[in-house]
């Protein structure tokens, strides 16, 4: 079952939305509320409790189908910088080339999420303005 929503829909396409246009000139709350927007969207579209993304300090979520964890750290873990996941999920930065110059960091064999990002159908999709 996936997790339930904690943002609105609307408010984080919007957010989002404006991240896209402008990365530099969103504020701390938007940017918080498009990333928490996008974990969710991660969480919603592959369920499960053995991966846990974190993208401190705005949100963090537990994701994929597989072995659960219940105490401690997980096994499998994905940690990030807002600007770094917000452009993972867009498409604006691929998986291979966020790990290779250590702005994502990645532990446990589960932990790849090179196919379920981009997140397709949210934002607008396109490169982000620089």
């Amino acid at each position: 079952m996936p997790p339930r929503r904690r943002t609105d829909p609307a408010a984080g396409e919007s957010a989002l939305t404006g991240w896209l246009s402008d990365p530099d000139a969103v504020d701390r709350a938007t940017l918080a509320t498009a990333v928490r927007f996008t974990l969710e969207e991660l969480g919603a579209r592959a369920p499960g409790r053995s991966v846990e993304v974190r993208v401190p300090p705005f949100g963090a979520v537990q994701c994929i189908e597989g072995p659960t964890h219940t105490r401690g750290t997980p096994p499998n873990v994905v940690e990030t910088d807002a600007v770094t996941w917000l452009a993972l999920a867009t498409g604006a930065r691929q998986w291979a080339e966020a790990v290779a110059a250590g702005d994502l960091r990645v532990s446990g064999v589960r932990a790849d999420l090179a196919g379920l990002v981009p997140l397709t159908g949210i934002g607008d999709q396109k490169q982000v303005a620089r």
